[in-house]
């Protein structure tokens, strides 16, 4: 393998998506650019809407949204024959079966980008070389292109090694992390079903560059949901008394949502995020529109905070006469990765040198879907490992300034890579 050449074409891959990001369940150009390269290496390819459950979709966008997201996909340079495959569904899962007796394992990559505006400081180096989000509130913000660029890295190193292998692998690439949309479909569809080994790994995350976590830990279970009051407007002055205000209700349930009682088993959390409600000075608001989101540091305790949510939004309604209605867009569960296999990729780690220091675990501290695909592996007999890529970032993830450093991919295509041979070589 040339690997200085494979290093050119993840740091182009990257960039080229960087500038193009696309977020949950619209990654279409993401989604084609991936197929048409791993069609190239000669992978057996399912896309789009073969790789997820509908019915289990949270989060997706409006139609007419979508819709808008295919043509700008299209436009932006998106292979129009690949996009029209998906019908209206993004992501890609790749089979190498070698046809000798091994094991199945599957490694997934995350492709869709936080819905921020990148910064447009000077400074910022995806503006200084040129490479900077061209889609207003969108960017990636959170390493995602370099997972896409890595799981590009890997299948080109696997499928050149295709007769040293043996077995089934499996190349997952997921839309909708961000708020805990796509993994969950994509399990429910079985895309890991039959599953050995599940790998999958984060960039950055508060862990440096040269340095490789082998099990991340902590990842909240979650549920992401939206939250509709509707009540009934009226003049302020001339007939208040007729009004339904849903911005009252919505606005005690607010404050009592911050004050769910903590549970004794484990922390949780919880977050109004957005609160839209009005449409004037004068006028008793009709309608109001919240956003939040649940976590616990156990499904259990997930689970208590959530119902305690749904209770208050329930209470907060009865008490100003409105009518409540909740939609989930977006859900995660809890996961630890298995001993054994934490052994294996803690061996093969060292065996490469490619790390100035391994280290056993790292708290991730937020939440992640590919927990769904660790828990069914899991459930089903297999071993699973979620893993941290040290890369040094110029901001937090989440934030306009964000940046990763690009020389920490090589790395992660070639542990990747060592622990599938391990694994199934």
């Amino acid at each position: 393998m040339d690997w200085q050449r494979l290093e050119k074409i993840m740091t182009e891959t990257r960039r080229d998506l960087h500038r193009y990001p696309e977020g949950a369940w619209t990654e279409f150009r993401t989604s084609a650019v991936v197929a048409v390269r791993l069609e190239e290496l000669g992978y057996s390819l399912t896309v789009g809407l073969d790789t997820v459950d509908p019915s289990a979709v949270m989060g997706r966008p409006a139609q007419a949204e979508v819709e808008a997201r295919i043509k700008r996909a299209k436009g932006q340079g998106g292979n129009p024959a690949w996009i029209d495959k998906m019908r209206g569904y993004p992501g890609v899962v790749a089979a190498l079966k070698t046809g000798r007796p091994g094991p199945v394992i599957s490694l997934r990559f995350d492709m869709d980008c936080v819905d921020v505006d990148e910064a447009d400081s000077p400074g910022h180096r995806p503006n200084q070389e040129g490479f900077a989000s061209v889609n207003p509130h969108a960017c990636h913000a959170c390493g995602h292109d370099a997972h896409v660029a890595i799981g590009l890295g890997v299948a080109e190193v696997l499928m050149e090694r295709k007769d040293s292998l043996t077995g089934e692998i499996r190349l997952v690439f997921q839309p909708g992390e961000e708020g805990c949309r796509g993994g969950y479909a994509m399990t429910q569809k079985g895309v890991v079903d039959g599953s050995d080994y599940f790998l999958t790994l984060h960039i950055g995350g508060g862990v440096p560059s040269g340095v490789f976590g082998l099990n991340a830990l902590g990842h909240l279970p979650t549920t992401k949901f939206d939250v509709e009051f509707t009540g009934k407007p009226a003049h302020a002055a001339g007939a208040p008394h007729e009004g339904r205000n849903a911005l009252l209700a919505a606005a005690s349930a607010a404050l009592a949502l911050h004050g769910i009682a903590p549970h004794k088993d484990g922390a949780t959390r919880v977050n109004v995020g957005v609160l839209n409600a009005g449409t004037g000075r004068n006028v008793i608001p009709g309608k109001a529109l919240m956003k939040a989101e649940t976590r616990g540091e156990t499904q259990e305790t997930a689970d208590y905070v959530y119902s305690r949510a749904q209770e208050i939004l329930k209470g907060a309604a009865a008490m100003y006469g409105v009518e409540v209605e909740t939609v989930k867009t977006g859900a995660g569960t809890d996961a630890r990765g298995d001993a054994a296999l934490v052994k294996k990729a803690g061996e093969a780690a060292r065996e490469t040198g490619l790390f100035r220091e391994i280290r056993e675990t790292v708290q991730a501290g937020g939440s992640e879907d590919a927990t769904w695909m660790m828990r069914r592996v899991q459930e089903n007999g297999g071993q699973a490992l979620y893993m941290a890529l040290g890369s040094d970032i110029r901001a937090p993830h989440h934030n306009g300034c964000f940046d990763i450093d690009e020389s920490a991919m090589l790395p992660g295509v070639k542990i990747l890579t060592a622990l599938v041979e391990k694994l199934g070589g």
